[in-house]
């Protein structure tokens, strides 16, 4: 008889636990938080179990209701104001739960490896240029920023661990250091609240950025089974999605910035049908169709014999720079910031950082936001003519035409049939590169900086670099 009125006692308590449940928030929707302005906006949590859910917007008064499903999850969607703020939103299963300083403005997620990761502090021994002096002027309420902490698993999560911070010297610090430069300039220029998510891994291959459905068309890549498949939890195809992505799906943004590649340069056959299959897919889940902008940060330039294993073949990293630059030619709503001229010879992570957000901030400025009267994207190769020993080389995207110190690049090599490639003379002629070399009396092909290390010389006349290219197949 005890044993029974202790049972019949342990289900009145847990009775009374669930029907006194409270609201509960993914940690990316909490105080402090910017959500995107002018926009129907997404939110969702656990709340008791088919209970009404009421939320009220501060700026208008506005209700909107749900149910709460068996389990307690519901999901609201609801208009949002112009960019400003603060406000608060008021969440009730019966108990009101506020969410308070929330602004309205403009939302990017921000992911990739190491090269995004990489936070102002820089890692030991490898900094961040100029980044000292600008955390110590980084406080700014009007940005935002939430770090989405390292997970990796093979289950789709519904929550990540991270929270949200103004941006300050102590918060900027240990944040994304490409983000922040991009997040910086939006906010300067739009003068509006910016909110940054990062979520990246050093280390990780675009494999664990994608879902099973996704990597279907890849059937060379084993997924994984179970969690004893994870062998290393930046590197496993699928597992930083489900851990670090899925959480956020469906989390109202603006578009994404990503910076990676470094850990696929040895893949650049794949790399560009894996990154176009992986924004179609991110757009896909997040229900937003091409109406998310997705910009992109070219692989820096950087000896790969420095990590190549003693007896290997060298990968030429350029073959994947190329890739990456074929997706924003067919993908809508793309564009890459090419680094060609801020990579470092000794080190796969370089030190300018700020010039990679801010050309990063470039493309989003004036493709998304609208910017007229500055140039977002750099010159991309167009074709060839050849006319005796002289190769003449066209670009497209450079109405101001190319510029180089001097007029003059010394990055260009040409070939003849043998397919030999030799250093040539190249110079500028209006709108055209001229390139020549003594050594090929016909040539039939060129190729500019496509190494694993250069120096990118050539530039728009708006200071934008060429990327490496090739005019050959082979």
């Amino acid at each position: 008889m005890k044993h029974l009125k202790n049972s019949i006692l342990l289900v009145f308590l847990a009775c009374i636990t669930t029907l006194s449940a409270e609201i509960k928030l993914p940690a990316i929707f909490s105080d402090g938080m910017v959500m995107q302005q002018k926009i129907t906006a997404n939110i969702w949590g656990k709340a008791s179990a088919k209970a009404q859910v009421i939320l009220t917007s501060s700026w208008d008064k506005k209700k909107q209701t749900t149910t709460a499903d068996d389990q307690g999850n519901w999901k609201i969607a609801f208009k949002t104001p112009t960019a400003g703020g603060p406000f608060t939103l008021t969440i009730s299963d019966g108990k009101p739960f506020v969410l308070k300083d929330i602004l309205m403005g403009e939302v990017w997620l921000c992911s990739g490896q190491s090269n995004m990761e990489m936070p102002m502090k820089g890692f030991k021994n490898q900094p961040v240029e100029g980044s000292n002096m600008d955390i110590l002027k980084s406080t700014n309420t009007n940005l935002r920023l939430f770090t989405v902490k390292r997970n990796s698993t093979i289950e789709s999560q519904t929550d990540v661990s991270g929270q949200w911070q103004e941006a300050a010297p102590l918060s900027v610090r240990d944040f994304s250091a490409t983000a922040y430069y991009f997040g910086r300039l939006l906010q300067e220029t739009l003068h509006v609240p910016v909110g940054l998510v990062s979520s990246s891994w050093g280390g990780s291959c675009i494999e664990a950025w994608m879902t099973e459905d996704m990597l279907h068309a890849f059937p060379s890549v084993k997924i994984p089974k179970t969690e004893k498949d994870i062998k290393e939890k930046n590197r496993t195809p699928i597992t930083l999605y489900q851990a670090m992505i899925h959480p956020l799906v469906g989390l109202t943004l603006k578009g994404v910035i990503w910076y990676q590649g470094e850990t696929n340069y040895d893949h650049a056959n794949t790399y560009a049908d894996m990154f176009t299959t992986m924004i179609n897919g991110w757009r896909k889940n997040w229900g937003q169709s091409d109406t998310i902008p997705f910009y992109y940060c070219q692989i820096a330039p950087f000896d790969y014999s420095i990590i190549t294993e003693k007896g290997k073949e060298v990968i030429n990293s350029a073959y994947l720079r190329e890739a990456q630059g074929k997706v924003e030619q067919h993908v809508p709503a793309t564009g890459m910031a090419v680094l060609l001229d801020a990579g470092l010879e000794k080190g796969i992570h370089p030190i300018k950082k700020q010039l990679a957000g801010e050309r990063l901030a470039l493309l989003a400025l004036t493709k998304s936001y609208k910017i007229q009267g500055v140039a977002g994207e750099s010159p991309y190769y167009k074709g060839i003519e050849i006319q005796g020993d002289t190769v003449m080389v066209s670009f497209e995207r450079a109405n101001m035409w190319i510029a180089a110190k001097n007029f003059e690049s010394k990055l260009f090599t040409v070939a003849g049939a043998d397919k030999v490639f030799h250093p040539a003379k190249a110079w500028i002629v209006r709108s055209k590169m001229y390139v020549k070399s003594e050594a090929v009396a016909k040539p039939v092909a060129v190729r500019y900086g496509f190494e694993n290390y250069v120096e990118g010389d050539l530039y728009s006349n708006e200071g934008l670099p060429v990327s490496s290219f090739r005019s050959d197949n082979w």
